[in-house]
């Protein structure tokens, strides 16, 4: 691969960079080559900024998770009560 090309990237490379670059996982090489893909492909940017207000959306959310041990009691309970009604007639 000559040098020309090595800064254009695929779509699916382009994509594969725009996740990782969300979690701070790209590398400075990836986040440019990324940068000049998304100059020339609109479909690239439109997948780039859905990512971003997704991102936005689940981090400002005020979901709650239950925990390990709540989780754990919960499956118990369901296990035992499915295994009353498949005892009964």
């Amino acid at each position: 691969m000559n040098k020309k090309n090595k800064a254009f990237i695929s779509c699916d490379e382009a994509n594969h960079s725009c996740d990782k670059s969300q979690y701070n996982e790209a590398a400075f090489w990836e986040k440019l080559k990324l940068n000049i893909h998304l100059l020339y492909c609109r479909v690239c940017r439109k997948y780039s900024i859905n990512n971003y207000k997704l991102s936005k959306i689940i981090n400002d959310s005020d979901v709650v998770c239950l925990d390990l041990k709540d989780k754990q009691e919960m499956k118990d309970c369901f296990e035992k009560e499915l295994k009353k009604r498949q005892q009964q007639p």
